[in-house]
């Protein structure tokens, strides 16, 4: 029996893997290869209630009460490294969470222990990109600004919806470089 309603994101338990499900499918369909994507979490109650044009123009409604709209930011500047473009991000009160859509490459680990001890993070990527074991994957990775996390990964190999491995901590570094952008000084 599939999770994946007629045409929809998969049934979820909670708003934020509903959120992190939506967000999933969105970047699935814009196909693999493509830069990372950062989405502010807001919730759709305050949303309707805040700012209505933005809400019918997103097309909410009533069926949307209780749950998070992504609303997606602008690119990422070509060049900055992930971890330096995190630690610029400050969210207004609105913002009750945000995602991120990263793709990457990733070793099995059995394939981790063999990685020479002596290579630079150039000569790392190379190693990586060219093992064979390796696999592709896009994580999309959330959080709350009261600490609840979520995350979707999915294999390039297995590109479905039913596919899609969901838990709190799939990608633990992620999702904390991702509750630090809350974090006030």
């Amino acid at each position: 029996m599939s999770n994946t309603p007629t045409g929809g994101t998969p049934v979820a338990a909670t708003p934020l893997t509903r959120a992190v499900l939506e967000i999933d499918e969105y970047a699935a369909g814009l196909g693999w290869d493509q830069p990372a994507r950062l989405f502010a979490l807001v919730d759709t109650d305050r949303l309707r209630s805040q700012e209505p044009a933005l809400a019918d123009q997103l097309g909410l409604d009533d069926a949307a009460a209780g749950t998070l709209t992504p609303i997606e930011q602008d690119e990422l500047p070509p060049g900055t490294a992930l971890d330096e473009f995190l630690a610029t991000i400050a969210w207004p009160d609105a913002v009750a969470g945000c995602a991120l859509v990263v793709e990457r490459l990733m070793l099995p680990p059995t394939a981790e222990k063999a990685i020479p001890s002596d290579l630079d993070e150039a000569q790392l990527g190379k190693w990586v990109a060219e093992h064979p074991e390796r696999q592709e994957v896009r994580m999309t990775v959330a959080v709350l600004r009261g600490g609840e996390r979520e995350s979707a990964i999915r294999l390039r190999e297995k590109d479905s919806p039913t596919e899609v491995l969901t838990g709190a901590n799939l990608v633990p570094g992620l999702a904390e470089a991702l509750a630090a952008t809350f974090v006030e000084d």
